[in-house]
């Protein structure tokens, strides 16, 4: 046998007569250096992928499909499953068929396998799947595909007239390997009569034909403005457009709600929980077999403490004096009991990956039969429960741990605003559940201003954020949106939370138990470079060099919180971090300061918890929890958690157009959230909405981005524009469709012009 190294010969077979079934394989084909491998794999092998690769560019020509099988000594009987394996590899961008018909190596070819990333401005990109630069992808390139396919593209001679393409490689498609888009959701619109759809997703900018004759399924014609999920009968082309059968009519573009059946099916978030799963019988209660094994802490005055709208609730916590510190007991709902591995209900989590929460709605992980009744850890009545049970020092240090199977019974549940107000005034308790309870919420209290000199000891950053919450109308549209405080109930849960997951991360690496971790990791050599650069101008910088610690980063925080441009500096601080993560690869958790960390505390909604809960389960039985590649676990979670950001935006985004159609013409103050090369997004003061002031918005001049300050500033007026600085803005465009709103200056700006020219650097 020859080594996979070995060349060999490249004289073609011409001879067009094709092998007989019981021609034997001898030959060139028994020196296939993979033949084993495929053996062990299939009865009547192959020549594998690799060795037909390799006798192609040993041709060092195109072949034809007829001489590539005389010469690898395809039997007659063998021509169907061949061929199925050359169009498998020309799926996989590995060969391709020519106009003549003739197969060629694609790596031959110079070709760039990648995938393509569309823009809502026509053109697009292709990002090798190499690692190689992008390559920019004209208007008319991408008429042939659609955002997401997989393809193989020429890079061809660059065109610097367009402003977008400079600095950039260019392509050109040659071959679609793989359609990502085979139906998605579109909005109909009319042309003398004829309908087509455009794609919600404005990465895709086709027009998707709609002819009559593939509707007579529907009760009811086409309307312009009509909301529809369509079947892509053909795909886009050189030559040829889109064309759609419409399957379902979800309604019309303003409905109530429709913005969320938009964003579900645009990110292809799954739904809708199937009749066969919905009718498995899930118990009501906790059932004697069910305490088998498992500690009684039904007697313990566990409560949860969440929000005031929440509806399952994953955690209990309780706490009492022990020792010169405190016993903490954080116990989650134990989920992982009902959800067995390998269950429908189990498939259905994970390609779900997490509860998504849209304003006035929720897409939950699991059935509310489960969310919120038997899993949620509802008051007065007994619960499964996993326990961390937790001795913490005075210092606020975990100094033992331990976790195990329990069942409890919820004495309460309460609600943020209730413990702040219980705290901040003990005395004046009237209602006798809480005041049964008082004792427990002041140790609780006691542990978490401990747990928080640990935080602080230990350099966690803590950025002081504001959030916002939307009131609705009885039309589900927003009334107002409202800014929401974080009291020390919420910081109280929050760190009861950190020790519970921190304590979990450590007992699975302790034990050698492979799980998933989130991890949060150092920030990138550019993003510091960057930051440091920007940090300069402000006289300031972060300490640490190039590898700055979490303590490093909050001391800066800490010299910046007392001045007046705090708001910029936090804002350009918080981007210079990395976004988390889960793997199985422990790094750590920088922002945090932990050196281990993971999910342990919301199985109901995360399922990167459940995987933990069963990972601590096997190390309780002595056992090791195998549940798959880990890897692909993790990189899948991670997707999950951002496509449920990236649907939740889309949905805030089209509510707050909503809300500003009709503000158009009114002034706001506001302060500049982002800066980019083609204008500043302002956040209104008051209502928290956001808008862009395009540059041409921003007066007769060049404005030159500086994209390390975060700055426009204009070539001949010196006249500058930055995050952070406070301007006054008129609505001039909503625009419902793009979800996009526009601003322009308006007036003298609150910031004296001295205050906004260009500084000159230090």
């Amino acid at each position: 046998m020859t080594s996979p190294a070995t060349t060999p010969p490249a004289t073609p077979r011409r001879s067009k007569t094709r092998k007989s079934a019981a021609t034997p394989a001898t030959g060139l084909r028994q020196q296939d250096p993979w033949l084993e491998r495929e053996r062990q794999n299939y009865a009547s092998p192959l020549p594998s992928r690799e060795y037909v690769l390799q006798i192609l560019a040993a041709q060092g020509v195109p072949v034809a499909p007829i001489e590539l099988m005389n010469l690898l000594e395809i039997q007659t009987a063998e021509e169907g499953v061949f061929s199925r394996r050359l169009r498998a590899m020309e799926r996989d961008g590995e060969l391709l068929f020519n106009r003549k018909g003739d197969i060629c190596v694609a790596d031959k070819l110079d070709l760039i396998r990648g995938k393509v990333f569309g823009h809502v401005d026509g053109f697009g990109f292709c990002v090798p799947e190499d690692g190689s630069p992008d390559l920019y992808l004209n208007s008319r390139e991408m008429q042939k595909v659609m955002h997401g396919d997989r393809v193989l593209v020429r890079e061809v001679t660059q065109d610097r007239r367009s402003p977008e393409r400079r600095g950039k490689r260019e392509g050109s498609v040659v071959e679609v390997l793989e359609r990502a888009q085979q139906q998605l959701v579109g909005r109909v619109f009319m042309n003398r009569g004829v309908p087509f759809a455009m794609a919600e997703d404005k990465r895709i900018q086709h027009e998707i034909l709609l002819p009559h004759e593939e509707h007579q399924h529907l009760t009811e014609p086409l309307q312009d403005g009509q909301v529809v999920m369509v079947n892509l009968l053909q795909q886009p082309g050189k030559h040829a457009r889109p064309i759609g059968r419409v399957e379902q009519v979800l309604g019309n573009y303003a409905d109530p709600g429709m913005e969320i059946e938009i964003a579900l099916r645009k990110h292809d978030l799954p739904h809708v929980f199937s009749e066969a799963l919905l009718a498995e019988p899930v118990p009501d209660k906790v059932r004697k077999k069910d305490w088998k094994d498992r500690e009684d802490l039904t007697g313990l005055p566990l409560v949860t403490i969440d929000g005031e709208t929440s509806r399952d609730f994953d955690d209990a916590v309780y706490c009492e004096p022990k020792g010169k510190g405190w016993r903490l007991l954080v116990a989650i709902a134990d989920v992982s009991y009902y959800v067995r591995p390998g269950s429908e209900l189990d498939a259905e989590a994970l390609s779900r990956g997490n509860s998504v929460y849209f304003p006035r709605r929720v897409i939950p992980m699991l059935p509310e039969s489960l969310s919120n009744e038997i899993c949620s850890l509802n008051p007065k009545v007994d619960r499964l429960c996993m326990v961390c049970d937790m001795e913490i020092s005075k210092k606020g240090q975990v100094k033992h741990y331990r976790f195990y199977e329990a069942v409890m019974h919820s004495h309460a549940r309460l609600t943020y605003t209730q413990v702040a107000e219980t705290l901040a005034k003990p005395n004046a308790v009237q209602d006798k559940t809480l005041r049964k309870l008082l004792p427990a919420l002041q140790n609780l209290e006691a542990v978490f201003h401990a747990l928080l000199k640990a935080r602080e000891a230990r350099g966690a950053i803590d950025f002081a954020g504001s959030e916002t919450q939307m009131l609705f109308d009885a039309n589900s549209k927003i009334e107002r949106i409202v800014p929401v405080v974080r009291n020390d109930a919420h910081r109280l849960i929050e760190e009861c939370m950190l020790a519970a997951n921190v304590s979990a991360a450590d007992f699975l690496l302790k034990h050698k138990q492979p799980s998933l971790f989130r991890n949060h990791e150092v920030p990138s050599p550019e993003k510091l470079e960057n930051l440091q650069a920007f940090l300069k101008d402000f006289g300031l910088s972060l300490e640490g060099g190039e590898a700055p610690s979490v303590a490093d980063y909050t001391r800066l925080l800490d010299k910046v919180r007392a001045r007046p441009d705090a708001q910029l500096l936090q804002t350009v601080i918080q981007r210079s971090l990395m976004q988390a993560r889960y793997a199985p690869d422990n790094v750590g958790h920088f922002g945090l300061g932990y050196e281990a960390y993971t999910h342990f505390t919301s199985p109901i909604r995360r399922y990167p918890d459940l995987l933990v809960h069963r990972a601590i389960k096997a190390v309780l039985a002595g056992k090791k929890y195998k549940p798959g590649d880990w890897h692909q676990l993790g990189e899948h979670c991670s997707m999950t958690e951002r496509r449920a950001d990236e649907a939740t935006r889309d949905v805030d985004n089209w509510l707050k157009c909503y809300f500003m159609q009709d503000k158009v013409g009114e002034s706001f103050a506001g302060t500049v959230a982002a800066v980019t090369s083609f204008g500043l997004f302002v956040l209104l003061d008051e209502i928290y909405i956001e808008g862009l002031v395009h540059i041409s918005e921003l007066g007769k001049d060049y404005f030159h981005y500086d994209a390390v300050r975060h700055r426009l500033s204009g070539e001949k007026t010196g006249l500058g524009y930055q995050l952070g600085d406070r301007l006054q803005v008129q609505v001039v465009r909503v625009d419902l469709e793009t979800t996009k709103i526009d601003f322009a200056l308006q007036g003298e700006q609150t910031q004296a012009p001295s205050q906004r020219r260009k500084r000159s650097p230090r």
